[in-house]
């Protein structure tokens, strides 16, 4: 397919990739000069907008950071509306609100598109491998449209409605589970090393032990020598759990552990680490005088 592709950030970039290696005719936007060179050392073809990336495409892949930066990059100034013809295909990984998912689909409807609401999860590992998971909602026009894509940037790929909006409900309850997971293994990992408990050694006995989980394992070592990049940001879940606590706000439905998580991340952000790896939630605790899990005392 001939596939135009907006955001070419840390997880864009491995599905940019794989949908190259796939053997997809791939032309991408991003507003970093950096990012659209490796594009193109990647085989893909650089454009100057996103509408020059749209021109002639079968299909649109959006990977931004939020509505705001897709409401752009579909409706705005130099946007997909300017060239995206009748018929193709657009397939939305943005974690957002529902109701933002459900309005762009149907204001993409009144453009002739097939609109798939698509968030994923995998991290930039996922990406890079291909292994992402999923979690798609649209008609079956998109769906099956979607396929060669979906398959080329995922693993294991679910639909979740015939209309977009659940695709991203799915993904605003992963961001809970995943946020209030991660919170805790910050709050452990600072904890134990605040008692005087030896990180690595701490990290050890939990991954051998119930109270491992997946983000012990997965961010505690980040935690322990801190990243020179993020490959998620603190600010993601200050955004992510926002959104979480804005949709449980409007249903009158309790969510206790996502307000106590977004504090721990909304402290980090706040302690100068809102672009640094989440892994450094724990530099919550060393604001407020705990000791550092890293060993290095931070900004």
């Amino acid at each position: 397919m001939k596939v135009a592709f907006a955001g070419l950030g840390a997880m864009g970039r491995g599905m940019a990739a794989n949908l190259i290696s796939a053997g997809h005719e791939l032309t991408g936007f991003d507003i970093s000069e950096k990012a659209l060179a490796w594009l193109e050392s990647q085989g893909g073809t650089r454009a100057d907008t996103v509408a020059e990336a749209c021109k002639d495409a079968e299909a649109l892949v959006i990977m931004v950071i939020n509505a705001e930066q897709a409401e752009s990059v579909l409706f705005g100034p130099g946007g997909a509306a300017e060239s995206l013809a009748s018929g193709a295909l657009v397939v939305s990984g943005v974690t957002m609100p529902a109701a933002n998912a459900a309005d762009f689909g149907k204001r993409g409807a009144e453009k002739g598109w097939l609109y798939l609401d698509a968030p994923v999860s995998g991290g930039t590992v996922g990406a890079e491998a291909g292994t992402l998971t999923i979690m798609s909602a649209g008609s079956d026009a998109a769906f099956e449209g979607a396929q060669p894509l979906l398959k080329a940037m995922g693993k294991n790929i679910y639909r979740l409605g015939d209309e977009p909006g659940p695709g991203s409900n799915m993904k605003m309850v992963h961001q809970l589970a995943a946020g209030a997971n991660l919170a805790v293994a910050a709050e452990v990992m600072s904890f134990g090393t605040d008692l005087g408990l030896d990180p690595k050694l701490l990290l050890e006995v939990l991954n051998n032990s119930a109270g491992q989980s997946w983000m012990i394992g997965n961010r505690g070592p980040r935690m322990i020598e801190p990243p020179e990049s993020a490959s998620s940001a603190v600010d993601i879940f200050v955004k992510d759990l926002g959104i979480v606590l804005d949709a449980a706000r409007a249903e009158r439905f309790p969510v206790p552990m996502t307000a106590a998580a977004l504090q721990v991340f909304l402290g980090a952000a706040s302690a100068g680490y809102a672009k640094d790896d989440d892994s450094q939630a724990t530099r919550f605790y060393e604001s407020l005088g705990g000791k550092p899990v890293s060993g290095k005392k931070g900004r």
